[in-house]
């Protein structure tokens, strides 16, 4: 088992309304789970969000929290509701409705990873499910909980930053109908997850660093916006997916030659997020 479920970074003082929080970028690949897949080291990463927690880790220097997964997402994935268990991987699931997630062999416990390479010979014990499930599923939404309602009772209002990256030709569909390519995906689930405001506020500050920006195509958002936005009651997810070749080599999964200068970049796009509640409000400055 992965050493612990989570980290969060927390600020000095809590000055922002918003969470961020990396449910795919843990990276604790412990022997027992890594000795029962047929891929190998590098095959079995290339469904993380690999650097996404440090490309986001200057958040707590503007006062909002970041939430960062640890184990990895072959072995769980955080951004799935506890009950979605794939019948063709765990042992005694029955199958119900239709759940394309769960059809693709991308459940809570993964069947694959990305282009739908297996991840096990065989199917895994529903003990194994469980076990997975109550000791990273629970305490990671168990804390992103508690984050929200504590950014709701300080401010009237929460928003959820739930960061991810995406392959780079992700968005080749979507990019022979725009002028420059996509390189951040902002989904709201169609305006089901955010108040429009929010989302446009959000969308200006990725602009405003130069970034190309289109919403919810291909990526509107899955678990954690579904379960956690409810902009009626003033609590707002929204997912961003970064193009990843903007920043890491894709097949050897390491930073590229752009990474600190991108991250540089996001430090001025996190800063201006994490303000959202603070317009005509003198912020705290946050060192280099």
């Amino acid at each position: 088992m992965p050493k612990v479920p989570y980290h969060l970074d927390l600020p000095e003082a809590i000055t922002s309304l918003v969470v961020f929080a990396s449910p795919h970028s843990g990276r604790d690949y412990p022997w027992s789970f890594l000795r029962t897949t047929v891929l190998d080291d590098q095959s079995i990463r290339t469904s993380e969000d690999a650097f996404v927690d440090r490309l986001f880790d200057c958040a707590p220097q503007f006062g909002a929290p970041l939430l960062r997964a640890n184990a990895p997402r072959a072995f769980l994935d955080l951004n799935r509701a506890a009950d979605e268990l794939d019948p063709a991987l765990i042992e005694g699931v029955r199958r119900g409705g239709h759940n394309p997630r769960v059809a693709s062999g991308l459940g809570v416990v993964p069947r694959v990873v990305s282009n739908g390479r297996a991840i096990y010979r065989g199917k895994l014990p529903m003990a194994e499910a469980e076990r997975r499930i109550a000791h990273f599923w629970h305490p990671y939404h168990d804390q992103l909980r508690a984050l929200l309602a504590q950014a709701h009772a300080q401010f009237g209002e929460s928003v959820l930053i739930d960061c991810h990256s995406m392959p780079h030709e992700a968005v080749d569909a979507v990019a022979r109908n725009c002028a420059r390519r996509p390189e951040i995906v902002i989904g709201d689930r169609f305006g089901a997850s955010a108040a429009p405001a929010i989302v446009s506020r959000i969308e200006a500050a990725f602009v405003a660093a130069g970034l190309s920006v289109v919403r919810n195509m291909p990526f509107a958002g899955a678990y954690v916006t579904q379960a956690y936005g409810r902009p009626s009651r003033r609590q707002h997810a929204v997912q961003i997916e970064i193009d990843r070749s903007i920043y890491m080599d894709e097949v050897e999964i390491r930073p590229n030659a752009n990474f600190q200068a991108f991250r540089r970049l996001l430090r001025g796009v996190v800063a201006d997020i994490a303000s959202i509640g603070h317009e005509g409000k003198a912020l705290p400055l946050a060192a280099e």
